[in-house]
Parts: structure tokens; C-alpha cells; sequence
């Protein structure tokens, strides 16, 4: 089965300094030797250097976009990206109208677009309530059973 990872998750898997690090770790070690592919979005890396390049002061990682591209590399060698295409656009359309998305949701809309698009039901996130209301639209999320 394919997993979308979400961004909540790149990010504390390259922060060792996180305190959710080792339990991210041991979820994306567990869904890997179950036999699952674990991927990313074009998506998820415009938010990872958001977070990487941010000033701490500001909640950031405040890396240099150096740093925030050695660190991208990691995880394009480790999870491989989607496909992105006009597609996607068309389907994040679609969903932030039928569920009236609004604010910083937009973006959870622009994965679940991609998700739809590339065929995948599953994103592992460690904010499985901003998910919820793509049930009906077939997507499950959430880190607990995984986790």
C-alpha cells in the first residue's frame, strides 16, 4: 500500500532533537517492513523548507537554505515524490469548495488533492483531525494504529 507522509512527520524524522523523532522513526521503520511505499508530495517539500528556513523565534528550524537543501535531499532519496500536474490543482479546487476550506487547512487540501490524483488512501500524519473531513472522499490518516 502506498502512505503519503505528512509533513508533521519529514519534519521530526530529520529533527533528532525532537521528542517525537524515535516514535516517527519506529513508524515510518514498521510501515516500511510491512511492505508499504512511503511518499511525499511536491507539496510537502514547499512546507519543509517553510519550516526549515523559518527563524526559531518563529517556530522554525532556522537553517540556511543550504542546510534546508541537504536535508530536502535526504528525504527525496528516501521517499520518493508524486507526480505533480495541472491534476492536482483541478482536484485541490474541487475540495476546498465541497468542504469549504479556509486558512492554513488549504494545504492539507493540496495534499489530499495529490493523494487522490496518485491513487493513495493513506497519509500518515501526527494530525489526523485536520484529515478527518476527507473520509468521505476515501482517505484515511491518523499515526495510532501505525505508530
Amino acid at each position: 500500500m502506498l502512505y503519503l507522509l505528512d509533513t508533521n512527520i519529514l519534519l521530526r524524522f530529520v529533527d533528532r532533537t525532537n521528542p517525537l523523532h524515535p516514535l516517527v522513526r519506529g513508524a515510518i521503520r514498521k510501515l516500511r517492513q510491512d511492505g508499504h511505499s512511503l511518499q511525499m508530495s511536491s507539496q510537502n517539500c514547499v512546507e519543509f523548507w517553510n519550516v526549515a528556513t523559518r527563524p526559531g523565534t518563529r517556530n522554525g528550524f532556522g537553517v540556511t537554505p543550504a542546510e534546508a537543501s541537504r536535508l530536502l535531499q535526504l528525504l527525496e532519496r528516501l521517499f520518493p515524490i508524486l507526480p505533480d500536474s495541472s491534476d492536482v490543482y483541478r482536484e485541490w479546487r474541487r475540495l476546498v469548495v465541497a468542504f469549504s476550506v479556509s486558512g492554513v487547512q488549504v494545504h492539507d487540501a493540496r495534499l489530499v488533492a495529490a493523494m487522490k490524483i496518485n491513487a493513495i488512501s493513506h497519509i500518515l500524519t501526527l494530525n489526523s483531525i485536520d484529515f478527518r473531513r476527507y473520509g468521505a472522499e476515501g482517505i484515511v490518516s491518523g499515526a495510532t494504529a501505525t505508530i
